[in-house]
């Protein structure tokens, strides 16, 4: 390499890494939600604890770095929105007055078009959706991670380091939560304080007779606390309404906020802010 080419490298990894620093600077608290495992329902609880934040008057910013499955635009009603750059940066999508959206998903011109990118395409994309997107001030910024604990999760940690804390999601079987452990040792190992676990699809309640059923083997989410000392932040049965209204770009949480649904999510941020405000205190 010639070194013309090596200085350009440093003087824009410098330049990349002061705009994240200027944008972080407009940010109050950054929380990472993390699953070692897909389909577990990370997406979904990022976007109903962004409303159920936004619902207590927080400025929330939801940022998707799922590079290779970018949802959070469809969960949000934003499915459809182009992004246009101005000279403040990238505009992020406006769900409503309290939460704004940035996701590689408004850069598709093909929704159905995969995203094929080595490392460094995704390096570049990872600094783009911190400090290239406008998010102004914000109360909390919540970053949807993708599953695993690879370069990207391992970029973003390292941009943020350290967040305010890490949320980690799992479902109650056994394969779940062997991946989960992975996520805790992850964090661990980044020194990311970790604020706890939710256990999604824990059971559901039968439409007929409101009988609890459980649909997976129970027990293994406290067990797995116990042993690695993290706190179960709460439990969030399979709700059929949750998945129609991510379908319709409406989260649960927003559309009926009084409901059993939104007041479940509403529980897990009122144990993470809880959760925040003692580590402050310390």
């Amino acid at each position: 390499m010639c070194p013309k080419a090596a200085t350009c490298r440093l003087d824009k990894k410098a330049h990349d890494i002061n705009l994240v620093k200027t944008r972080l600077s407009q940010v109050e608290h950054v929380i990472l939600v993390m699953s070692n495992k897909g389909g577990v329902g990370k997406t979904t609880l990022a976007a109903n604890l962004g409303v159920a934040l936004a619902h207590k008057g927080f400025q929330v910013g939801i940022a998707d770095a799922d590079i290779h499955g970018p949802n959070l635009a469809k969960l949000l009603g934003g499915e459809h929105h182009r992004l246009k750059l101005d000279e403040q940066g990238l505009p992020p999508f406006q769900y409503d007055t309290h939460i704004k959206i940035g996701s590689i998903a408004f850069m598709q011109k093909n929704p159905d078009e995969p995203i094929v990118w080595r490392d460094a395409y995704k390096y570049d994309f990872i600094h783009q959706l911190i400090s290239s997107f406008n998010w102004q001030r914000l109360d909390f910024l919540l970053i949807d991670l993708p599953p695993g604990t690879g370069n990207e999760s391992i970029m973003i940690m390292d941009l943020v380091s350290p967040p305010t804390g890490v949320i980690i999601v799992t479902s109650p079987q056994d394969v779940a939560l062997l991946d989960v452990r992975k996520s805790i040792g992850f964090a661990r190992q980044r020194h990311a304080p970790i604020l706890g676990i939710v256990e999604n699809m824990c059971g559901l309640e039968c439409p007929s007779c409101q009988t609890h059923i459980e649909v997976f083997p129970s027990g293994g989410v406290d067990d797995t606390c116990a042993e690695m000392g993290i706190e179960l932040l709460g439990r969030l049965p399979i709700f059929p309404s949750v998945a129609t209204q991510s379908d319709c770009g409406q989260p649960i949480a927003d559309l009926h906020p009084d409901g059993p649904e939104a007041l479940a999510f509403a529980a897990i941020v009122e144990r993470s802010l809880e959760k925040i405000a003692q580590r402050q205190a310390q």
